[in-house]
């Protein structure tokens, strides 16, 4: 199970809406070894891409570089999707690298406000997808 704060779902949907019509992406880190995220880090899609999503190598290299010397994971690895559901393609899960983190999909298939959107979580290992529940609490 995703358990996540409140402030850090809303960040994710605002992000994702804000960056629609191309795929947003990004990072929640939180301290190595608690799956607990904390601390959000938006990302530009370098792609730029209303149906695939990449983050820019050079800034992926500096996140990496930053969450070690903070001794962060990465809890969660978080993009949407524009017109399908917040389900995992196959480059999803080609491109899923951290066997530990949760991988969040939010679909802005719906950006007006008025209609319901899609927050979903999975744990990617081995190409293998497993949808998990998600827990939205005010405070850890």
């Amino acid at each position: 199970m995703l358990t996540i704060t409140q402030t850090l779902y809303d960040q994710i949907v605002a992000h994702s809406r804000a960056d629609h019509p191309d795929e947003a992406c990004g990072v929640v880190a939180g301290p190595a070894g608690t799956d607990r995220p904390e601390r959000f880090i938006p990302m530009l899609n370098a792609a730029r891409s209303p149906t695939f999503y990449e983050f820019d190598s050079a800034d992926l290299l500096k996140l990496y570089r930053e969450m070690d010397d903070r001794d962060e994971d990465p809890v969660i690895v978080y993009h949407s999707h524009t017109a399908t559901e917040a389900y995992p393609s196959r480059t999803d899960v080609t491109y899923a690298n951290e066997p530990g983190a949760h991988y969040v999909l939010v679909s802005t298939a719906d950006t007006d406000g008025s209609g319901p959107f899609q927050f979903r979580s999975y744990r990617i290992v081995d190409g293998e997808i497993t949808e998990e529940d998600v827990q939205v609490v005010e405070a850890y």
